[in-house]
């Protein structure tokens, strides 16, 4: 008799379960873009609201609509992402969001930059950025949530920041940026892809529960050392002329009557030499947050069509 033969155990897929679920807002900003490219990766089941039609993207469903009405919303979701206005969103949350047992939201460091501001329209700012914070910690813990709050620094990387972009775009108008040569305060650009990684670390880390994270960039330089980077990848190379502080402000004036800094004011000016320095050991500890140095390129300020 011969001896039995082993047959081989037909293989079976593996035993998946349903996709986890995502409800997002601002995801057709800089961040959120950046956000659900990585949900879809992952395989999340994604519900994006926003006031426009988006363009597609593979798991994820476009919903028009915004905070204050948003439209019809599934009656629970695994993770809720803001991505946009953090007091809108607070409001909101309080009032009506789904069933959610996890809730991160960016917010800014300008919390803590603006506080103290000359500018009482920034310490306005400042202090409804507070407010929001407090109330979405309060709403989340009042629905047994746990809610994250991530204050980036200074964004770059999707050309569609109003700082660095904006720089970059006048700075090939008009073959060269000026800036005043006491502009030495310190700075930590920040890319929005380490925003977006950040954002979903906070989903394996139970320690940043109730908690509020600085996000900063990898790298800390001076300003005009940000800037002297961003022209420098430009294309042409634009120059960065530094003038005397009292002929900068001199020049100042007509500039803003021209258009060219219509919004730059005193306390924007003043900024400049100050140290915007903020600490990520708390984020490197709890999450793992690891974020590049600052090496731009002419793609990152680069408007999107």
């Amino acid at each position: 008799m011969a001896d039995p033969v082993d047959l081989p155990t037909p293989s079976r897929p593996p035993v998946r379960g349903p996709a986890p679920r995502a409800l997002v807002f601002g995801g057709s900003g800089q961040i959120g873009r950046a956000l659900l490219a990585r949900l879809s990766a992952g395989g999340w089941e994604v519900l994006a609201v926003s006031r426009r039609p988006q363009p597609g993207l593979p798991g994820v469903q476009w919903q028009c609509g915004e905070l204050a009405a948003p439209g019809r919303l599934p009656a629970a979701v695994d993770a809720i992402f803001s991505c946009g206005p953090l007091d809108g969103f607070a409001q909101w949350f309080a009032r009506q969001a789904p069933a959610c047992g996890r809730v991160i939201a960016f917010g800014s460091t300008s919390l803590e930059v603006k506080r103290d501001s000359m500018d009482a329209a920034e310490r306005d700012v400042a202090a409804r950025l507070q407010a929001a914070e407090t109330g979405l910690f309060e709403a989340a813990a009042a629905r047994d949530a746990a809610a994250t709050v991530l204050r980036p620094t200074l964004i770059y990387g999707a050309g569609r920041d109003a700082t660095l972009t904006r720089i970059a775009t006048l700075a090939g108008r008009l073959h060269g940026f000026v800036l005043p040569s006491d502009a030495r305060g310190l700075r930590q650009p920040v890319h929005v892809d380490d925003l977006a990684e950040a954002a979903l670390a906070c989903l394996q880390a139970p320690a940043t529960h109730g908690r509020a994270y600085a996000v900063p960039g990898g790298e800390t330089l001076a300003y005009r050392e940000m800037v002297a980077r961003v022209l420098a990848a430009l294309p042409g190379r634009p120059r960065l002329w530094l003038l005397p502080a009292p002929l900068f402000r001199a020049l100042l004036a007509p500039a803003r009557l021209a258009g060219l800094a219509s919004d730059f004011g005193d306390a924007a000016l003043a900024r400049m030499r100050q140290d915007l320095v903020f600490d990520a050991g708390p984020a490197r500890r709890d999450l793992g947050y690891a974020p590049r140095a600052f090496a731009p390129t002419a793609a990152m300020f680069t408007p999107p069509a």
